[in-house]
């Protein structure tokens, strides 16, 4: 292990007062490089609130103000899927380092744009893709990039998540058809399985949806099943469903791996079934609690769990490395901004192919059908 020499102290400007604007927030307050933290949020009594949680020293309801305040070299960007496209340009043009989370947008082609500029101001930028944090994944990574599996050959992923969350995201938009299972939710284990798969290239994909639960009532998505062709023969096979009843224990994400290579075969459970919580009154925390939910798989919330007043877990870990990452110019495993863009990409080449009952070769420019058709 050689000592980082660069020591640099932050400014920390984050973006968006929601869950992980807290969580994230929280956890840099207690960084020792962290001398300054301001927070911008649409809600002024939500940012007072984080704001007097975390000790932020500015707050505002306009993110340009705070962006440019004298204070900020880094930036977190922890708003709503659909509103990252502006801070993280205003971050870039000042040519600070960020942590975004997923996506960098929910329309491809402001992806591109957003990567492009990215790129041209040779910005340091992550993609908050928090799994890669948690060391079963690490583990998992380590063998396959190790070669103890040989030649991945054949990788499939099964993800079942009650509709909470999706019902929280037809909530939040007047857009529904931006939204689906697999952009939102199903990018985290396509990010698992892709970072597994490394240096393999992508060719063509085909998917199925259906929507007989949360179509009627929210003109969306139930579940998405898929498979991804890569150039070397290798296959990944995936599919994701967030239309299970409220009652399902999994507070969010329930996820199963098997990754197939020519010398070995790895399997990961990461169900979260190993510690079960009953109670006869709902609970306060957890994501949406909903009261009708008196089970619950404890862990199974991607951010991690509060413990002790505190969030201890993968997006705890996560931010740590980041922080790290910007103060001490450590490398660490975050996903790039070219990940986040190739995922994006990935889920809604999935979408479109089950729109158009084909397959879709890849990569894609447009998740537009008809643009796709005049493409064929």
């Amino acid at each position: 292990m050689i000592r980082p020499k660069q020591r640099k102290k932050i400014g920390l400007a984050i973006v968006g007062a929601g869950r992980v604007g807290l969580f994230r927030g929280g956890v840099a307050a207690r960084h020792p490089m962290v001398e300054w933290i301001g927070l911008a949020e649409l809600k002024p009594e939500r940012g007072r609130e984080v704001g007097e949680r975390i000790g932020a020293d500015f707050v505002t309801t306009d993110f340009r103000e705070l962006i440019a305040r004298p204070e900020v070299n880094a930036v977190i960007v922890a708003t709503d899927e659909h509103l990252h496209v502006g801070p993280v340009l205003a971050a870039v043009e000042r040519g600070l380092p960020l942590l975004i989370e997923k996506p960098l947008a929910t329309d491809l082609r402001d992806s591109a744009r957003v990567l492009a500029a990215i790129r041209r101001a040779g910005v340091d930028a992550v993609i908050g893709y928090t799994q890669r944090f948690r060391r079963r994944w690490l583990a998992a990574k380590e063998k396959v990039r190790s070669g103890a599996l040989g030649d991945v050959t054949l990788v499939t992923s099964r993800a079942f998540m009650n509709r909470l969350v999706a019902i929280d995201n037809y909530k939040r938009t007047d857009k529904p058809e931006t939204i689906s299972p697999m952009v939102i939710s199903g990018t985290h284990a396509l990010d698992i399985v892709m970072w597994m798969m490394e240096g393999k290239r992508p060719v063509e994909c085909y998917a199925r949806s259906v929507d007989k639960v949360l179509g009627p009532e929210w003109k969306g998505i139930d579940a998405t099943a898929g498979l991804i062709a890569f150039d070397d023969g290798a296959i990944y096979h995936l599919n994701i469903s967030w239309a299970l009843p409220v009652t399902w224990p999994g507070a969010v994400y329930s996820l199963e791996v098997g990754i197939n290579g020519t010398e070995g075969v790895l399997t990961i459970d990461d169900t979260h079934r190993d510690i079960v919580l009953a109670v006869s009154r709902p609970q306060s925390e957890g994501y949406a609690p909903d009261r009708q939910r008196l089970v619950d798989f404890l862990g199974s919330y991607p951010p991690g769990d509060m413990a002790l007043g505190e969030l201890r877990g993968p997006m705890r870990e996560e931010t740590v490395a980041w922080l790290d990452r910007v103060s001490l110019g450590v490398p660490t495993q975050h996903a790039t901004a070219e990940d986040g863009h190739d995922r994006l990409m990935l889920t809604k080449a999935l979408d479109l192919s089950a729109k158009l009952k084909r397959p879709v070769r890849l990569p894609i420019e447009s998740e537009d059908p008809a643009e796709a058709a005049r493409a064929a």
